[in-house]
């Protein structure tokens, strides 16, 4: 994987981090109230449910982390949970807020495209084992999948 490709990834996991912190335990303060647009009385109504939220997006930042350890080998793992963020965020975009998709998805997208580049480029230069195995018609459909979003 490029050096670029991890920072990205290593950048929307850290977003996840921020977002566990935001809504597990700035939902009803300042920081959360002025992140989210809320009244306190919205926040303090809905603060079990962000918490709930918030542990999900710790989720998604600890399996980037996982996959990031892993090196070449977690690349699959980096794929499954970009793709997560990205389905997350393009839902959040749609039924939450559009900053979402800039926020959420956007990074993700940008993620998946330095992983699958990088999948391509090794597929293509050379028969090396990667970490992962896909089929040129599998990644085919993964790059036009993102080309839709980029």
């Amino acid at each position: 994987m490029s050096v670029l490709a991890a920072i990205v990834i290593g950048l929307v996991a850290l977003l996840h981090i921020w977002f566990l912190v935001l809504e597990m335990f700035l939902w009803d303060k300042p920081a959360g109230l002025k992140a989210f647009g809320q009244t306190l009385e919205k926040a303090q109504a809905s603060k079990v449910l962000a918490a709930n939220q918030g542990l999900y997006n710790g989720f998604l930042a600890a399996g980037l982390l996982w996959g990031l350890s892993l090196g070449a080998a977690g690349t699959h793992i980096q794929v499954f949970f970009l793709l997560c963020v990205l389905v997350a965020g393009l839902y959040g975009a749609a039924t939450a807020s559009r900053k979402i998709l800039f926020v959420q998805a956007l990074p993700a997208a940008l993620g998946l495209d330095g992983v699958v580049s990088k999948i391509t480029v090794a597929q293509s230069k050379a028969n090396v084992d990667i970490g992962i195995r896909m089929t040129p018609d599998e990644l085919a459909k993964i790059e036009a999948m993102l080309g839709a979003f980029l």
